[in-house]
């Protein structure tokens, strides 16, 4: 299951194909620095998503 406290690059590991939904958030840059250094909520956060939201999609 993927948590907000995850860090970008851990949610990709686990599950590759939620780069898709990272990207359907404009969050383009999910191979860069930040990937490494940033959770999923405090990504939400920076691009305006509902983090809730895009759990939900994460870990459908």
């Amino acid at each position: 299951m993927i948590t907000k406290d995850m860090k970008i690059v851990e949610v990709l590991q686990v599950k590759p194909e939620s780069a898709q939904v990272f990207g359907s958030y404009g969050m383009g840059c999910i191979h860069c620095l930040m990937a490494h250094q940033e959770t999923v909520e405090e990504a939400a956060a920076a691009h305006g998503v509902d983090v809730e939201q895009m759990l939900a999609e994460l870990n459908a």
